[in-house]
């Protein structure tokens, strides 16, 4: 526990230099702030309390941010090491391999539940202030926080196993943004565009909710917008989102993290100095 300790505050600190720590932090922070105000305007027509709606608007970042800053801060977890001629050193160290990467997870994840609690925090102040019936989503915001940090996990493990087959900043960079774009956007536009063709047959009725389940964004987007009728109100997906059982979409986001830290395992496992 010492060892990883001492990893984890290495890699907070390089972090802090790097500026990574302040960068998420305004960038949930101001996001968070920016549809709190924003998302008001319906609270009316739906009959939801401005929180709920909130929370609904905030999934969304979540998906699109959280897995971006993740991959952003892990990319070069090894490779950086690799380039700058430290990693023969540290793996020279008597500290396992598995110690290495615990540690920097236990900072970088800290980082991003800094950020994400900052920016909730701010989003559910500015609503109860303006609304004091916005306490009713604070358990949907509360159930967001601690998912969205799950979501972290899962990107940040891909991170370090995409950093430890490439072995250069350069290359890693550009494999995390193609997982990102692959998993957070052009996975949605591919199952739209089967659908489309499928035309409600097997794929529609069988296939779509195992493949949502598949994709760490989309089951973090479904266990959210199902387990709060207000917020898949608010979301106008209601639908997409009860057709899951919520124990799946749940079971989907507590694996995710799992199998990433493993494949990260394996592949740092193969990483000679």
């Amino acid at each position: 526990m010492i060892r990883i300790l001492t990893t984890a505050a290495t890699e907070f600190r390089i972090a802090l230099r790097n500026r990574w720590v302040a960068i998420s932090v305004v960038l949930m922070v101001g996001f968070s702030l920016v549809l709190t105000l924003a998302g008001s305007a319906p609270t009316g027509g739906l009959g939801v309390d401005r929180l709920s709606v909130t929370v609904a608007s905030l999934t969304s970042l979540s998906v699109y941010l959280v897995p971006l800053l993740a991959l952003l801060m892990s990319f070069d977890a090894i490779a950086g090491e690799a380039e700058r001629g430290t990693l023969p050193l540290l793996l020279t160290y008597p500290i396992r391999r598995e110690e290495v990467l615990l540690g920097k997870l236990l900072a970088h994840l800290g980082i991003l539940a800094l950020a994400v609690v900052l920016g909730h925090g701010m989003a559910a102040a500015v609503s109860i202030l303006a609304e004091s019936g916005s306490v009713a989503g604070l358990p949907a915001l509360w159930r967001l926080s601690w998912t969205s940090v799950l979501l972290g996990a899962t990107f940040i493990g891909a991170g370090y196993a995409l950093s430890s087959l490439s072995r250069r900043p350069s290359g890693a960079a550009g494999l995390a943004i193609g997982l990102w774009l692959g998993f957070v956007v052009l996975y949605d536009l591919g199952l739209l565009a089967v659908i489309v063709a499928d035309n409600g047959g097997w794929f529609t009725t069988r296939a779509f909710p195992v493949a949502l389940l598949a994709n760490p964004a989309d089951a973090f987007r479904l266990y959210n917008l199902s387990a709060s009728a207000a917020a898949s109100a608010a979301s106008g997906i209601g639908g997409a989102a009860g057709a899951i059982p919520l124990w799946q979409s749940l079971l989907s986001i507590l694996l995710w993290p799992l199998a990433a830290l493993l494949a990260a395992r394996a592949a740092f496992q193969r990483v000679t100095p």
